[in-house]
């Protein structure tokens, strides 16, 4: 049985710090804080009454993510406590999917994932990327202005995953407004999360009728002979965590480009890889912030703190990357990738080069057909969208030359 350091904390004593109030998305820096002066585990809550032990440190964090004999990443013994109404449960609730499984029933649902991306060629990914990138620039080009988060990042993620489950481009305004809802963890989580679920029942329905080219009909023919219900389950999970963090990375990463004119002069010149920009943003603004959750299975001493069974166990990548940041004084190589954004362990993230290449690719094209886009605002006074799990702008306005891509000189 894996050991921990001794208990040397309580939390009873200590007030949850509460990361689904308006101030955790305008300053989530000092909500870390007070997490870490906790110790290696803190004591929050993610919506009212929603209370949750959060890792704040690495070797703790690392520990979690590998020690699958203690804790399960199975929340339905937690679930029955809570609510039906509850507005976490969109991003928390049991589904029969690899996000929510254990030992066999992971590895099975894992490696239709993984079997089923490795046939989508990087080649084609970049193509669907450059189309998507193109038709929105020729939306928002001739106007000379922009909101980056609304008009580009997350409508490119709407169309992009479409286009790989299959659907037309008609039904990415659905899918994007669906996401956006679940994922705050508000009032209209709830909305959100039942808007996304009829989406792909639909999606599901249909390839189950006639296959295509494209991810739902090949988890459906997948050797494993997952259930049309676990198909579903499977593409709730795939669609949910390909768009939102994705699109976040995005306008996250274009922040900071565009915040910074010397690094944007030489991204655009080519000097410097736009690779390093999504990096950095991976390592100090992570866009899903707070996740990874686990459960006890029994009651245990961890990292200092006594963990009682089915009570989430959420691991703060944003916290652990504001220590990082700090401890580095904010020097770090290009290359660095001791971040922990994919996760680690069993969980980690199956298909991270296929988000890398879809992030990547879509700044560069931006860039390439707009390259003088310049920000409205300073990037301090840019707005961050509420909700214990990620970090999200609600808007990054920008100006540029006005540019259609049907003229000559644009990228080929």
């Amino acid at each position: 049985m894996t050991t921990y350091p001794a208990a040397q904390q309580t939390f009873s004593r200590s007030a949850p710090v509460r990361l689904w109030e308006d101030g955790f998305a305008l300053d989530p820096y000092r909500y870390y804080e007070d997490l870490r002066a906790q110790g290696p585990v803190g004591w929050a809550e993610l919506a009212p009454a929603i209370q949750a032990y959060v890792v704040t440190d690495r070797r703790a964090a690392l520990d979690l993510l590998h020690d699958t004999e203690t804790f399960s990443h199975d929340p339905r013994p937690w679930e029955a406590t809570v609510a039906d109404d509850s507005p976490v449960l969109g991003m928390m609730r049991w589904r029969p999917n690899t996000l929510f499984a254990d030992g066999d029933a992971h590895v099975r649902y894992r490696t239709t994932l993984i079997d089923t991306f490795d046939r989508v060629e990087p080649h084609d990914l970049r193509a669907r990327v450059h189309r998507s990138v193109r038709l929105l620039v020729g939306r928002i080009g001739p106007r000379g202005e922009a909101d980056l988060v609304g008009d580009f990042a997350r409508p490119l993620m709407a169309l992009v995953f479409n286009n790989l489950f299959g659907l037309p481009d008609s039904a990415s305004d659905r899918l994007n407004a669906a996401l956006g809802k679940m994922m705050e963890g508000g009032a209209e989580a709830a909305e959100g999360e039942a808007e996304f679920g009829g989406y792909v029942l639909e999606l599901i329905a249909a390839k189950a009728e006639r296959r295509g080219e494209d991810l739902p009909s090949w988890l459906l023919d997948h050797p494993a002979g997952l259930t049309p219900e676990e198909v579903t389950w499977q593409v709730f999970l795939t669609l949910g965590a390909g768009h939102e963090p994705t699109a976040n990375l995005v306008s996250n990463a274009l922040s900071r480009i565009l915040g910074n004119p010397s690094y944007y002069s030489t991204l655009t010149s080519g000097a410097r890889p736009v690779m390093d920009a999504v990096v950095e943003v991976l390592h100090h603004e992570t866009p899903l912030a707070n996740y990874g959750i686990h459960y006890a299975r029994r009651p245990v001493t961890f990292h200092g703190a006594w963990i009682r069974a089915s009570v989430p166990v959420v691991i703060s990548y944003g916290a652990l990357a504001h220590a990082a940041e700090q401890e580095s004084g904010g020097h770090r190589h290009p290359g660095d990738a001791s971040h922990l954004s994919w996760s680690a362990g069993p969980h980690a993230c199956p298909v991270k080069q296929h988000t890398l290449l879809i992030a990547t690719e879509a700044i560069e094209r931006l860039t390439q057909w707009l390259p003088d886009l310049e920000p409205v605002l300073p990037r301090e006074r840019l707005t961050w969208r509420p909700g214990p799990f990620h970090r999200s702008l609600t808007s990054l306005p920008v100006r540029f030359s006005p540019r259609s891509p049907d003229l000559p000189g644009g990228p080929s």
